[in-house]
């Protein structure tokens, strides 16, 4: 409750990133910036900028940027272990660069082998 005179400040929405390096390390980075039109990008990029944030590399651009390492784990390629991702519960249908993300997500990169195969 706000004492009187001090009113409560809103807090501004944020998303969390967790990464899952597939070995039992796994990186959570909370309360990065949300706003209106936000992608999966932008909070790697939010992330990247933070005390042990993380590092990434990805190619294309827009609806074909595709990832290829967070850290020092790169993809595998042929059936091998690749960074899949997921928002909240969902498996991610389209780029990072352009997955729209709303207030409380929570942005899941796994390392790990190919979903259905």
């Amino acid at each position: 409750m706000a004492a009187a005179g001090h009113p409560v400040k809103a807090q501004s929405p944020t998303v969390r990133l967790v990464v899952d390096y597939g070995d039992g390390v796994t990186k959570t980075i909370a309360q990065l910036p949300w706003a209106k039109g936000s992608t999966v990008l932008d909070v790697m990029n939010a992330a990247k900028n933070r005390p042990h944030g993380i590092s990434f590399e990805y190619t294309g651009s827009g609806v074909a940027s595709f990832l290829t390492r967070i850290d020092d784990l790169a993809n595998q390629d042929g059936g091998k272990k690749n960074w899949q991702l997921w928002v909240n519960t969902s498996y991610a249908d389209k780029s990072f660069a352009v997955y729209e993300v709303q207030p409380l997500d929570v942005v899941f990169w796994r390392f790990t082998m190919q979903e259905g195969k």
